[in-house]
């Protein structure tokens, strides 16, 4: 039988109508997929945790140093060094902790007279830093003067870096229950369940030193110069990308 031309346009029609057709039956199908539709529905929850843990500085960190003065370089260079070696033999007998030359310096010393400048004498210096049991500090600071030492830079109190460490691993377990305490109260308020974790973002800070506190009233009573140390803390920030 021949197909005349009035019936092409049918046959096209129809073959657009059998296409969309099952276009919809597929999407229809997806739609009463249950892992599909649990696909299409995924959304992230971002928290944040954080950990904080106080902990005693036990140890003290101290910078001193020996400064002179004098008519010539050389002088006030060789006095500068028979002064500091004293020192340095003193703080390696008591078993100080990081022991190192953290300055050494000569410079020139001017007069102006008449809008000229002149050199009238010479200043040199050399600064140590060490770490010692805090306990001990303040006779030790006593003892370095009496060897030599003639100016003290700085001291600042921080934790032995066992207990920085335990102490970081704490504040990360509590930022990490934190941030998941959070993310189950927002999830279980909207009635929805929290399915896996797919991010985890860490951060821990390091502990600043703590500056020296002295107690007037103990200067008075004691002979030693009084060194009181406290605390330092620890924090940890963790972020989670949580799937539900």
């Amino acid at each position: 039988m021949k197909v005349t031309g009035a019936w092409r346009p049918r046959l096209n029609v129809w073959s657009q109508v059998t296409a969309l057709t099952l276009a919809l039956g597929i999407v229809q199908m997806g739609a009463l997929d249950p892992a599909i539709a649990q696909e299409q529905r995924l959304r992230i929850l971002n928290v944040s945790g954080q950990g904080i843990v106080s902990i005693p500085t036990s140890l003290t960190q101290v910078s001193l140093g020996v400064e002179v003065q004098g008519k010539t370089a050389e002088e006030v260079q060789q006095e500068v060094a028979r002064r500091s070696s004293a020192v340095v033999e003193l703080l390696r007998s008591r078993n100080v902790e990081k022991l190192e030359t953290t300055g050494i310096r000569l410079n020139p010393i001017y007069n102006y007279t008449n809008n000229r400048q002149i050199i009238s004498g010479y200043s040199a210096s050399n600064i140590v830093s060490f770490r010692i049991a805090t306990e001990r500090a303040g006779n030790l600071l006593d003892e370095a003067v009496r060897a030599g030492a003639t100016r003290i830079d700085g001291i600042s109190f921080v934790a032995t870096d066992e207990a920085i460490a335990a102490a970081r691993q704490q504040a990360l377990r509590q930022a990490t229950e934190d941030a998941q305490a959070q993310a189950d109260t927002v999830l279980s308020t909207l009635n929805l369940t929290r399915r896996e974790i797919v991010n985890i973002q860490i951060n821990a800070s390091m502990p600043t030193p703590q500056p020296l506190i002295l107690r007037e009233s103990a200067a008075v009573a004691q002979s030693s110069t009084p060194v009181v140390g406290g605390e330092q803390q620890v924090q940890a920030n963790v972020s989670l990308e949580i799937s539900y």
